[in-house]
Order: structure tokens, then C-alpha cells, then sequence
């Protein structure tokens, strides 16, 4: 069994992002930005909507304030204003899971802050005390990362988290979106990684040795070219190879 996750809710104001109506069909788990790299009170409203009434569970997004930059620059922030940061994201979208009868019931960071708590206990210790402070919230973190240990120790369910349309490196990172095969883009492609992943068969690394991931949840970015076409052959072949796509609580 396999939960698929999608990044949604990046509109804003007249700027248009991803095709979150069509992604919904096809995921599992939504992580709906929450206005620090992304969306604003009418987009959040809109996609909670939406994602209530197909049935799919429910993410913060959050993120370093940058929504110039949409969250993918590196900032440096206190423990403390990453816990009321975070805190203050999942509110504003718990605001509008309550208008729509639903609830956040997960968290998901963001770009740069994502790939600073993978590496990071301090923060991602923080994230974690924001978190608990919250009550009963799951963090999806990338698999493998030794943070999630840190959240672990602090009563956290982690959900460790796969990248179908991502490059890996050969320690289990993500390659960097600067550097060639960072994004992939060819569903036949991206739905064939999705498959070896979720069932713990080995795929290729950047520089071509093996590495074999364990994970609860695939992720495919809704901001990635075809991302509804992804997500659509993505969950198609791992139906039809008797791999269930379900939420992961």
C-alpha cells in the first residue's frame, strides 16, 4: 500500500499555478500551500474545497516566508520563529478545513526549508515542538533523513516521503534543481520509478550505483511540466501491478 501526494494550492492572486482540480482525482494526500511560498485565503479556501469533497486527506505545506522566491531560497531562521511559523501556517489552513468539515491532518515542508530539516535536528526539533504543540499531526519528511529520528523521539508519526518525478543522489538527497536530472518529466518514466519505489526495488542514483528507498508516500509536484498526466500513469501502473494507492492515515 502506497499513499500519493501532490504540492497544491500555489496559486496566487491573478497568478496561476499547477491544475490542482485534475490532480485531485488523482492523489491520495493534498499539501495545500498556506501563503509563506505560496496561495493566499482564496486559493487556500478554494483547494480545501475541493479536496473535501473528493475525500482526500489534508496537508499544511509550509514554508520560509518567501513568497517572492516561492520558499526555494535558503533562510536563516530561529528555532523559535520556525515554530511560530509553522504554527501560524497550519492555523490559517485549519481555518478553512473547518468551513469545509475537514481538518489538517499532516505537515509537509516546502523547498528550502524541506531540504535544511532533513540535515538539520535543531530545526527539525522545532518542527517538531510545533507540531506536538499542535496535537496528533503526522510530518512527511524525505525517507531516510536522519532528522526524522529527532521527531521520532518526540512522539511524532513520520511519514517518510519518495520523489516520483525527482533525481536522487547516491546518499539518498535530492538532487538539486540547478543541476541536470533533478526533474523528471515522461510519465512512462516517472510512473516506472514510482513503481520500483513503492515496492522497494532498487533504482538509479545520479551517478548510477543502486539505492533502495523505504517509504509511505510518493510524491509527484504539482508544479512539475505534465503533472496531472504524472499522477494519472503513476497511480494507473501501480493499480494494475496489485500496489494499493490509499492515505497514509
Amino acid at each position: 500500500m502506497i499513499d500519493l501526494n501532490s504540492d497544491m494550492g500555489e496559486s496566487f492572486g491573478s497568478w496561476t499555478m499547477g491544475a490542482d482540480e485534475d490532480l485531485l482525482g488523482h492523489v491520495t494526500s493534498a499539501n495545500i500551500a498556506c501563503g509563506f511560498h505560496a496561495g493566499d485565503p482564496r486559493v487556500m479556501d478554494a483547494t480545501v474545497a475541493m479536496a473535501a469533497e473528493r475525500g482526500v486527506v489534508i496537508g499544511a505545506h509550509v514554508s520560509y516566508p518567501d513568497l517572492v522566491g516561492f520558499g526555494r531560497r535558503p533562510m536563516k531562521v530561529s528555532p523559535q520563529e520556525l515554530i511560530t511559523d509553522v504554527l501560524y501556517q497550519i492555523g490559517a489552513l485549519e481555518a478553512f478545513c473547518q468551513r469545509h468539515g475537514t481538518e489538517v491532518r499532516y505537515v509537509k515542508a516546502h523547498g528550502a526549508l524541506y531540504n535544511d530539516l532533513a540535515g538539520d535536528e535543531k530545526m527539525a526539533a522545532a518542527l517538531g515542538e510545533a507540531v506536538t504543540s499542535y496535537g496528533g499531526l503526522a510530518v512527511l519528511m524525505l525517507g531516510g533523513s536522519p532528522a526524522a529520528e529527532v521527531l521520532r523521539d518526540q512522539g511524532v508519526q513520520v511519514v517518510r516521503e519518495g520523489f516520483a518525478d525527482r533525481g536522487y543522489t547516491a546518499a539518498g538527497r535530492l538532487v538539486p534543481r540547478s543541476q541536470p536530472g533533478a526533474v523528471l518529466d515522461d510519465p512512462a518514466a516517472v510512473a516506472e520509478r514510482g513503481w520500483r519505489i513503492a515496492t522497494g526495488a532498487a533504482i538509479a542514483a545520479d551517478d548510477g550505483t543502486e539505492l533502495v528507498l523505504e517509504v509511505d508516500s510518493l510524491c509527484v509536484h504539482g508544479d512539475t511540466p505534465g503533472a496531472v498526466e504524472l499522477a494519472r500513469e503513476l497511480r494507473a501502473v501501480l493499480t494494475a501491478r496489485d500496489v494499493e494507492v490509499a492515505p497514509f492515515a
